[in-house]
């Protein structure tokens, strides 16, 4: 048995232990009213979610099927990326004055259209479905959370319960990309690699039929254009450092995040071998790695963080705890440089990752569900994004080395860790609201 196989099935034993321990530590929701508003919410959630990662494992693939150089293929993916940076953060933004229920709905044409795309082997029409797939995932990003907490809020619920369905989300978005990987890989084996494309576009029109049927509309601020709800969003970011904290803390450590996602594998295939023993004399060696079992092994951790969310709610505030978590992931990414070809150690240190990736995503929501304006969530939610993307964007064009590329995502991170201790240090002033901070 491998090391990646054996940490499979050691995660797989932990994370029961712990949903169980996490299950009988803490009390049950008795409120059957909340109860049917989380499930709603996370069915829809989990189909958009399923939609995403039935498409993932095999982009790359198709590309190359279609005879894209790797040139082409590095456009394309820059495209989206940028596509999300530009043209989503303004679509994004509409949630807050035509609603969030209709840009959910619009997630699901846009992604779905860039399905169909996926069925002609043209670069321009790739292209296309590249600029519409990264348009939807700054609407995947903003419209559904911005949808929640506003009819958490408005219908009553404890405040606290919001944190448990983020926590949820992970947990359930951990399973759905498991599952995911394997429908995708055997209708690609079957029907070859457009095929999970197909069955995603069946997820996400079902999707958009049980959102017309059990969600109702909210929005932001209605008597706003667009770019007045930029302006007021820029202006609360300016005047209320815990958002502006929020900001920089989502961009930096998605950033890093999605670096990590970009080079994971490379870092994982390389091996030193040496036939004396003299360490600067060791040749570099590329090794086949079981893709599958890591990438279940880090959807395993992601379920673990979720679990560990839940217990550290229990003895500290998110504002508090965030911090080591912050500081423990840039330590995890810090393996790659100082361990080159010791897969053992990287991927300990990358499941540690993902396991902090676990409750930052939980905890990013219940700190934005507390601090950031209701009436331009979803405009500041996708300005938070440009950064992101940008760093992204930048780091594909340089073709930095792999250390360099590591480095920077550790810099990332202690630069959140400072921005959460500076968020830490304000949670007990009140957050300002849109109508407040223009009035200053």
């Amino acid at each position: 048995m491998d090391i990646f196989l054996g940490g499979f099935y050691l995660l797989t034993v932990l994370c029961a232990l712990l949903y169980i321990a996490t299950r009988a530590a803490i009390s049950t929701v008795t409120d059957a009213n909340f109860s049917s508003f989380q499930n709603t919410y996370l069915i829809v959630y989990l189909l958009a979610m399923a939609g995403d990662w039935l498409q993932g494992p095999h982009v790359y693939a198709l590309y190359e099927s279609y005879g894209m150089t790797p040139e082409q293929i590095d456009i394309l993916f820059v495209a989206g990326f940028g596509s999300s940076m530009i043209v989503g953060t303004v679509v994004g933004s509409f949630a807050d004055k035509y609603g969030r229920r209709t840009n959910c709905i619009l997630y699901g044409v846009l992604y779905g259209a860039a399905c169909v795309t996926k069925h002609f082997g043209n670069f321009w029409i790739l292209m296309i479905g590249r600029l519409l797939g990264g348009t939807a995932t700054s609407i995947l990003y903003s419209a559904f959370e911005s949808w929640l907490v506003y009819e958490h809020n408005k219908r009553g619920f404890d405040s606290s319960l919001l944190g448990n369905i983020f926590s949820l989300g992970v947990l359930g978005n951990s399973v759905v990309a498991i599952l995911a990987g394997l429908v995708a890989q055997k209708f690609a084996d079957l029907f070859g690699f457009v095929a999970p494309f197909d069955v995603s576009l069946t997820v996400l029109l079902l999707m958009v039929i049980i959102i017309v049927m059990t969600w109702t509309e909210n929005y932001g601020d209605r008597t706003s254009n667009v770019s007045q709800s930029f302006a007021a969003a820029l202006h609360i970011i300016q005047k209320d450092h815990k958002v502006l904290c929020l900001g920089l803390i989502q961009s930096l450590f998605e950033g890093a995040m999605y670096c990590f996602v970009l080079e994971w594998t490379p870092s994982l295939s390389i091996i030193y071998k040496t036939e004396n023993s003299n360490p600067s004399e060791a040749d570099e060696v590329h090794t086949d790695i079981p893709h599958g079992h890591i990438f279940a092994a880090f959807m395993v951790s992601l379920m673990i963080g979720s679990s560990l969310f839940k217990i550290l709610c229990k003895f500290a505030s998110v504002e508090s705890f965030m911090r080591f978590v912050l500081f423990v992931a840039a330590l995890s990414l810090m393996t790659p440089i100082f361990y080159k070809g010791n897969q053992l150690v990287i991927f300990i240190g990358f499941l540690l990752f993902e396991t902090c990736v676990g409750i930052f995503w939980p905890s990013m929501g219940t700190m934005r569900g507390k601090y950031v304006a209701e009436e331009t969530r979803a405009t500041t939610m996708n300005i938070f994004r440009i950064p992101l993307n940008m760093i992204v964007v930048i780091i594909l064009l340089q073709h930095l080395e792999r250390d360099t590329i590591f480095e920077f995502c550790a810099f990332f991170l202690m630069i959140a860790v400072l921005c959460q201790q500076w968020l830490y240090t304000m949670n007990y002033q009140p957050p300002l609201t849109l109508k407040s901070t223009m009035a200053v």
